[in-house]
């Protein structure tokens, strides 16, 4: 008479769950696998300053690494400029540039 529901029932029969809710369902899982943000040293936060001020002196090619509660981005440039009271700086490769904050980046090395 009806469909009988397994253990993905509710899943797999369009009699039970509205598209919507299925929506809000994987929108809720995929916020509790949100990452936390690592909080830098120190020691590490000078690093990669340092880095930073190294690319835009030399100009050296750095790669950053910026947190993102669920990837992490890499971002490969020069460093053009750096504004130490809003603690940010511009990373530009080819024709394109954008203006990072410090605090988010996760790790800067040399390419």
């Amino acid at each position: 008479m009806g469909k009988k529901l397994e253990k993905n029932g509710l899943w797999e029969s369009s009699r039970m769950m509205l598209p919507e809710h299925k929506v809000r369902i994987i929108r809720d899982e995929r916020e509790t696998l949100r990452r936390i943000k690592p909080i830098l040293d120190e020691q590490k936060l000078e690093e990669i300053e340092c880095t930073l001020a190294l690319s835009l002196r030399s100009h050296v090619r750095v790669t950053v690494v910026l947190f993102d509660p669920f990837e992490n981005t890499t971002i490969s440039g020069f460093v053009t400029s750096i504004h130490t009271h809003s603690r940010e700086f511009k990373l530009q490769w080819a024709e394109e540039w954008k203006w990072i904050n410090v605090d988010d980046l996760v790790e800067v090395y040399i390419v």
